[in-house]
């Protein structure tokens, strides 16, 4: 029997029309809660994809850069360790430098910061020239310590990392010490660090080689490093420097886990600048220090001191001056310079297996005499074009310049006494930069003046390196 709805037609049909509603928002609603399910488990499983994506790229990435470090032998040798080593002590450096470039050169009027990244230089010469021609000796003396004292510079350097992320903050009276002891540090480590890599030397490698590797390294993880110090300066100068701190301690236990051949004298003498007296039968002859090896010394002295010199004068030139159009960002103009400098000590890393065919005594007067003609170019054209050109140049004949000593003095010096060599050039190239970046500081912030008076001495330098080389080779055909 049918049931007879009581209510009027237009009421009934109303509340078919809601039912019907009813039912079509249900099922709308079923089929938007389906697809949000399936929407996000697509999400789910697209991060999921990019995760692994990401996971199995950072996993290539560190096999190929294991892969390199331990080609050749390097692995077996203990030198692929050295060569992590020094890319954290790079990427710690950065960081270090760009939180000190943030407070010393932006956050400090330019006279007053002048004056006291001035006595910052000389107070690093003073401790660094009496203690670092005694570093070599000493650490040949004491050679089973050696890993402890380049673990010592990490360790130190991290302390003093933490010690200046407050200093930043509360503007200290222990800013500038801590920078200081920071800078000696960083020293000290390339003097000890070029006294251990002969050690660890796999006979597949030659030293030239081993060095354009673990320069490139330090490269490589400096430009990483950066943006990594930047991004946390955002937050504050204390924490790209806490995160400098994280890099040293990492360093410090790498450091420490170095093949215990770095500690080895086995078959080493001692580089002596006099004879000792005595009976004929002990005195011991003196070891000179080879005519080529001198004239490459002397090269690189004026690669380094142009170095320091840009760094410190361009520094506090381009906040003062920027070009036009970069008024508002001179820290990324500085970064521009500096960034040229670096592509070009990469190309000369690059352009390290040239030294295999072309002499390396030539090299080192060539990138000499390149560094000069553009220095002065830069000086008489002096603009944005001029000053990347020079950065580039310095960068690149520097590494070039280091490249060519590291050659000569495995080709030219004694097995016997060539850590000892390698730890004087160390400390005379560092140095020198000093020296450099003191004439830097020096000078007034006029551009042509400041890069005509470096110009000039770099001309100047360069000729008594070429007469030089005609005296020094004088004795030496005379004696045959």
């Amino acid at each position: 029997m049918a049931y007879d709805d009581p209510r009027p037609a237009d009421e009934r049909v109303s509340a078919t029309r809601a039912r019907a509603f009813r039912h079509r928002g249900g099922a709308a609603a079923r089929a938007t809660g389906r697809g949000t399910k399936r929407a996000a488990g697509a999400s789910a499983r697209a991060a999921s994809r990019a995760g692994t994506a990401t996971g199995r790229a950072a996993n290539y990435t560190v096999r190929q850069a294991r892969r390199a470090t331990h080609a050749e032998g390097a692995g077996d040798s203990g030198l692929a360790r050295l060569i992590e080593l020094h890319a954290f002590n790079a990427a710690g450096d950065a960081a270090v430098a760009i939180s000190l470039a943030g407070t010393l050169f932006f956050q400090v009027p330019t006279g007053e910061a002048r004056g006291q990244v001035a006595l910052f230089l000389g107070l690093t010469m003073l401790p660094f020239a009496i203690v670092a021609p005694l570093l070599g000796p000493f650490l040949d003396r004491f050679s089973h310590g050696r890993r402890w004292a380049i673990g010592a510079t990490m360790a130190l350097r991290a302390f003093l990392c933490w010690v200046l992320a407050t200093a930043v903050v509360s503007g200290s009276v222990v800013l500038f010490p801590a920078a200081l002891g920071c800078l000696v540090a960083s020293k000290a480590y390339g003097v000890t660090r070029a006294a251990a890599v002969p050690r660890l030397l796999p006979r597949q490698l030659s030293l030239v080689k081993a060095n354009s590797r673990i320069s490139l390294a330090g490269l490589v993880f400096g430009a990483v490093s950066a943006p990594v110090a930047v991004l946390a300066s955002t937050a504050g100068a204390q924490w790209s420097l806490r995160y400098a701190f994280g890099v040293f301690v990492v360093g410090t236990i790498l450091a420490i886990l170095l093949p215990s051949r770095v500690d080895s004298s086995a078959g080493e003498g001692q580089l002596e600048l006099t004879a000792v007296g005595g009976a004929p039968q002990q005195r011991r002859r003196r070891a000179t220090v080879p005519p080529m090896v001198v004239l490459a010394l002397r090269s690189n002295a004026g690669l380094r001191l142009l170095s320091g010199f840009l760094t410190m004068f361009m520094a506090f030139l381009l906040r003062d001056q920027p070009f036009p159009g970069w008024e508002d960002r001179p820290d990324l103009l500085l970064g521009l310079v500096i960034g040229a400098a670096g592509l070009g000590g990469g190309i000369g890393i690059a352009l390290g297996s040239l030294l295999k065919v072309v002499r390396p005594e030539v090299t080192v007067v060539v990138v000499l005499l390149l560094d000069a003609a553009v220095a002065v170019v830069a000086a008489l054209l002096y603009g944005l074009v001029a000053a990347v050109l020079l950065g580039l140049t310095a960068g690149l004949a520097q590494m070039l310049g280091k490249l060519s000593l590291d050659a000569l003095i495995q080709r030219d010096v004694p097995e016997r006494i060539r850590t000892a060599a390698f730890a004087r050039s160390e400390t005379l190239l560092q140095l020198s930069w000093v020296v450099g970046g003191f004439i830097g500081i020096a000078l007034p912030l006029i551009p042509r003046l400041g890069l005509g008076v470096a110009a000039g001495i770099l001309v100047v330098w360069t000729v008594f390196v070429l007469s030089s080389r005609r005296t020094d080779r004088q004795p030496s055909e005379s004696a045959q």
